[in-house]
């Protein structure tokens, strides 16, 4: 009996990565109706990640109301719980993200992480032994410095007062206070997932990089960068930590930098730690055949996206991996050296965007299906 892994990341707008791995057992099974089919919903550590561990694990979702990206704006966001019941598993962009506002609205000197903080403290206060953090898809810039003050830690003013949220208040940052830290901070571990390597601030830094994407005209990206690397200097100096050029510090609008100063964090790539968590090495090796797949392939997948990944372990087992996608960009090919044994768009024809994302089910069923035809042959 033959063994297959179904191991795809989503298909954006068209399909969960569970509900891609549903498709793609449903085309091996028209062929192989006696296989063992093991599904593996992957994620990067951007959007998708929570759904993507909490089907793998079979865990559960945790509602919780926080602060969006304006605080005065409330969002029902959630986290998710694994099947572990010991690991949290945070979005932040499901509290601050950047398809939380319209573009017209985006304004990163006010945009604030105090939304993702709680969601932390939700994790924290339900007793859990880890949490894992994706940090994708910001429309902040404030270094993570509501997400510290959600936590308890004050970031002070002159006058010692509470600083206000959002980037364009850190320039008025005159001391930082963690004595009233949530107590758990140091004893839960928090590993974030992020394959951002930029540093805080710089031409490569949070703000030159991501400014403009969430609103920022170049006067803002001036005045953010300049209180980011305030903001670096005060940790440094209160904290005796210094992140401003850590590899990773810049990502999230600098959320890096404040999950590495103040909650004791982990930065690790993104589909590293979703490998680990859903233990696909260990499904890989036992299988004869690997699927993987996203809505879109082109030589970025090589740079920390899912398929990548698994490709890159069934390559260390010498297990033949097959990628579907809904399109196939620029330089597939380079994925070849990296694992991958075939590639295959799955549209059948020429089709409209909504027809394609409506019918993206029933493509990737028929796709896998007819390679599934051709692994019978051998």
């Amino acid at each position: 009996m033959k063994k297959f892994v179904v191991a795809p990341d989503s298909f954006k707008e068209s399909m969960s990565a569970k509900e891609a791995c549903e498709a793609m057992k449903t085309g091996i099974k028209k062929v192989f109706p006696e296989a063992e089919v093991l599904e593996v919903p992957m994620a990067d550590g951007g959007e998708g990640t929570v759904d993507a561990l909490v089907d793998a694990t079979g865990g559960k979702k945790i509602t919780v109301e926080v602060a969006g990206p304006f605080p005065d704006k409330k969002v029902k966001a959630y986290y998710g719980l694994l099947g572990d019941g010991k690991t949290a598993v945070i979005e932040m962009a499901k509290a601050n993200g950047i398809e939380l506002i319209k573009p017209s609205e985006r304004n990163p000197l006010l945009t604030s992480t105090y939304g993702t903080g709680e969601l932390i403290k939700a994790a924290l206060d339900s007793g859990v032994e880890k949490i894992i953090i994706g940090i994708g898809g910001s429309v902040t810039n404030d270094g993570g410095a509501g997400m510290a003050q959600a936590l308890g830690v004050k970031l002070l003013d002159e006058n010692d007062k509470e600083l206000p949220f959002g980037g364009g208040s850190l320039a008025h940052l005159a001391r930082i206070d963690v004595s009233k830290r949530h107590p758990l901070l140091g004893k839960v571990e928090i590993l974030v997932a992020s394959d951002v390597t930029n540093p805080l601030t710089g031409v490569h830094g949070a703000s030159q990089v991501f400014g403009p994407q969430k609103g920022a005209t170049e006067e803002m990206v001036k005045q953010l960068d300049s209180n980011l690397a305030h903001y670096g200097e005060i940790i440094q100096r209160d904290l005796n930590l210094a992140v401003t050029d850590l590899p990773g510090a810049g990502a999230a609008g600098g959320l890096g930098a404040g999950l590495l100063a103040f909650t004791f964090a982990k930065l690790r790539p993104g589909i590293e730690l979703v490998i680990e968590v859903t233990e696909l090495e260990e499904k890989i090796a036992q299988a004869d055949f690997v699927f993987t797949g996203e809505g879109g392939m082109d030589f970025q997948t090589k740079f920390g996206k899912a398929p990548y990944g698994v490709a890159k372990v069934a390559k260390k087992y010498q297990k033949p991996v097959f990628a579907c996608a809904g399109y196939i960009g620029k330089d597939v090919d380079v994925l070849y050296d990296e694992g991958m044994t075939a590639i295959f768009g799955i549209l059948p024809k020429a089709t409209t965007l909504e027809e394609a994302l409506e019918n993206g089910k029933t493509n990737l069923a028929n796709t896998v299906e007819n390679i599934s035809r051709v692994i019978a042959l051998s």
